[in-house]
């Protein structure tokens, strides 16, 4: 199961650096227009840690994704994503996942931003595709659904999530300074963070 996150989390470096200049083009928008740049400079470093080490097991593979994006991604993404992928080898099994520990994983990496960002839900931020993501993998489980069904209706909410930032008003982050012209744009962060989940989940679907 280590080798298998360790190909996903591959899959997700390359996902970010080929959307280098499309996170760029949303950030340049309504923040530093840095975005892009910094998580593909982070992923870049990601990798090469990666390919050089062996991990024995996904907890601590996940904590080198951590410290690596908080070392080398730049900005506040680097605390918030290195905080969330930290809170996360605290539940992280080595087994097949299950949707109980999905939706734990989904719980931790939430807080950790949360922790970190001080952000909600309805702020213009990553946390508009990651909370709909969780919420949608609970009411898989309330409904009883098989993890594939599950899978694929969180990729859709995250999706659905990342689009809803489009008609928000920033209130959180640089896109505040904006107020309302924050307001038609799509958030980069919530869009780096769809392509994280959407890599994933994609990797986990039978």
């Amino acid at each position: 199961m280590t080798k298998k996150s360790e190909e996903l989390l591959l899959k997700t470096a390359d996902v970010i650096i080929e959307n280098k200049d499309y996170l760029t083009e949303l950030d340049s928008a309504i923040g530093d227009g840095d975005h892009g740049i910094n998580m593909a400079r982070g992923f870049k470093k990601l990798k090469d840690k990666l390919k050089a080490d062996n991990f024995s097991n996904r907890s601590e593979l996940f904590k080198v994704v951590a410290m690596t994006l908080i070392s080398n991604v730049g900005g506040a993404s680097g605390p918030l994503y290195g905080t969330a992928f930290l809170n996360i080898t605290k539940v992280i099994p080595d087994n097949e996942l299950n949707i109980d520990q999905l939706i734990e994983i989904f719980e931790q990496a939430v807080a950790g931003i949360q922790k970190r960002g001080k952000a909600e839900a309805g702020e213009k931020t990553m946390l508009d595709t990651i909370i709909p993501a969780l919420e949608s993998l609970k009411k898989s489980k309330e409904q009883g659904e098989d993890l594939n069904t599950a899978l694929n209706n969180c990729l859709n909410a995250a999706e659905r999530g990342m689009k809803n930032t489009i008609d928000m008003q920033a209130t959180k982050g640089r896109a505040s300074y904006l107020g309302e012209r924050s307001i038609g744009h799509q958030d980069p962060g919530a869009t780096s963070s769809y392509l994280i989940i959407k890599t994933f989940i994609e990797g986990c679907l039978q």
